[in-house]
């Protein structure tokens, strides 16, 4: 390994830690805000559509945060900016007594998400160019899921040993606590912008070639509506525990567990197939989706063994949507216009998943059939898609 690649390793490792230790602050959170704001008086309706407006900005603005990404070339400034909204404000929680100011704080965290997450994935881009875009955007989700499920157990064992206190005091202990990663992750990536000012510098000059593009292509657009028919078709993870618990398929006990071992092979699925996509290219998206496009048929039937074939399907998904999808990205534009491209993919992504979220539940309510279908349709003309851009960028 030369110099440059070893740099580009460390690099990675580091940008890996930042993941790890701000999935366990705000995973750590969200495992908690729901019932937090129904303890703060929040009715369900508010709790959903704090989570949806959430969400909804989370992901849009990234477009915007993008695009001044790519116009400025502040790398760091916005994530660091991000990272310090989207992790400084979970803490703050424990000092709520409403819940208007709780939803609050909760929606602020998402918008400092939409800060840093176009900034982030582009110095993580740049690193990529050395070691493999696949490899380096699947080893950050394998910290990434192990910060994800590191952090609603630590909740978990904060709030039993508080739980003497009453519940809602035990759930501020629980907040209270998630300031230490918090600042742990702020500190790394000060360390890593002291170790490599100019991330940019990093990218190899031949990515920028007159294989990548400066203006979108169509190419990119043809990703686009990929990428919005895999995320219109994947139902949330809660409907899944929604149905499972609706049927009495798998003990409340239990239900967690088949979550658990979803991100288990989210985090492996991510290191498989971001080392394929090195060697195969984008055809490996196509495959890891065709995969993963049956875990409806399985996770919303009546039998505990399909749920839990079903929940690794699904797990499958998540691991080549937080990899390879990032790493396709930087295989097709510029890291003239990586920023937007990211915020645009982004913003995108999260629309498609806000809406068809929304629509798989109408479908559910209808009949879980119609449900199936539409997953399964809307992931295998994704495919088609994909193996349609891996044609016209040969």
């Amino acid at each position: 390994m030369n110099s440059s690649k070893k740099k580009a390793f460390y690099f990675v490792l580091l940008m890996g830690l930042v993941s790890l230790f701000s999935d366990i602050t705000y995973e750590g959170a969200r495992s908690l805000v729901g019932p937090y704001l129904g303890l703060l008086g929040a009715s369900a309706v508010v709790v959903s559509a704090v989570a949806g407006l959430g969400e909804l900005l989370g992901y849009t603005l990234r477009y915007l945060t993008g695009k001044l990404v790519d116009k400025t070339r502040k790398y760091w400034f916005f994530a660091i900016l991000g990272y310090s909204v989207n992790l400084l404000v979970i803490p703050t929680l424990a000092l709520t007594k409403h819940w208007t100011l709780a939803a609050l704080l909760i929606v602020l965290e998402r918008i400092g998400k939409a800060l840093r997450k176009p900034a982030k994935d582009t110095i993580t881009s740049f690193a990529g160019s050395q070691l493999g875009y696949g490899t380096t955007f699947a080893l950050e989700e394998f910290l990434d899921q192990i910060g994800a499920t590191i952090g609603p157990l630590i909740m978990s064992i904060t709030i039993a040993q508080n739980i003497k206190l009453g519940t809602i005091d035990s759930y501020r202990k629980a907040f209270s606590f998630l300031a230490f990663p918090a600042l742990i992750t702020i500190g790394i990536i000060f360390i890593a912008r002291v170790l490599v000012p100019e991330p940019e510098k990093m990218e190899k000059e031949s990515v920028s070639s007159k294989s990548s593009q400066i203006k979108f292509d169509k190419a990119f657009y043809a990703y686009l509506i990929a990428i919005s028919l895999i995320a219109f078709g994947f139902a949330d993870f809660a409907l899944i525990g929604y149905h499972v618990q609706k049927f009495g398929i798998l003990s409340p006990a239990l239900i967690p567990t088949a979550y658990m071992i979803a991100m288990i092979i989210d985090a492996f699925a991510a290191l498989i197939f971001g080392r394929l996509f090195d060697k195969f290219g984008i055809n490996i998206l196509a495959l890891s989706t065709f995969i993963a496009a049956f875990y409806s048929i399985f996770a919303f039937s009546q039998t505990s063994a399909n749920v839990f074939i079903g929940a690794a399907l699904w797990g499958i998904g998540m691991g080549a949507q937080e990899s390879i999808m990032k790493a396709t990205i930087a295989k097709l534009v510029s890291k003239e216009v990586r920023g937007t491209a990211y915020g645009f993919f982004n913003a995108i992504f999260g629309i498609a998943w806000f809406v068809g979220s929304a629509f798989l539940g109408l479908m559910y309510s209808l009949d879980i059939r119609y449900l199936i279908a539409l997953s399964v349709a809307t992931q295998v003309s994704a495919v088609v898609v994909i193996f349609y851009i891996s044609k016209i960028k040969k």
